[in-house]
């Protein structure tokens, strides 16, 4: 069964660190291209960041530059997002998803579209 799943989402007040991990079960998350998404309530989903085949370019977008970092584990199978410094308005309901194409994540940004397989998201708030 092919599944992608996010955990690692919760409460934490401003300030405050998460890691949010994407795990794939069916297949290898090595071979594509992943993307992290966030959407809040009320708003459209927004890119986050992304990572494509080969690691060469990792995006981050300007609102979270500098405070996440998204990493692979390929032994696990698992692509990491690390959130520090976070704050109220990173609350939104985080999704990773997957794309075949490198050029669904450039350092330009993530090309939403092409990302076509989805985890079920986490929820992140981040609230005193």
């Amino acid at each position: 069964q092919v599944q992608l799943a996010e955990s690692g989402g919760g409460l934490v007040q401003p300030g405050g660190s998460l890691r949010l991990s994407c795990s794939a079960s069916g297949f290898s998350l090595d071979s594509f291209v992943i993307g992290w998404l966030r959407q809040a309530p009320g708003k459209g989903r927004e890119a986050v960041s992304c990572v494509n085949k080969n690691n060469s370019i990792t995006y981050y977008a300007d609102s979270v530059k500098g405070r996440f970092t998204l990493s692979r584990d390929n032994a696990k199978n698992t692509v990491y997002l690390q959130m520090n410094s976070l704050k109220p308005e990173d609350t939104a309901v985080y999704y990773c998803a997957t794309a075949d194409v490198d050029y669904a994540c450039s350092d330009y940004g993530l090309a939403t579209r092409r990302y076509g397989f989805w985890g079920q998201g986490t929820q992140v708030t981040v609230s005193s």
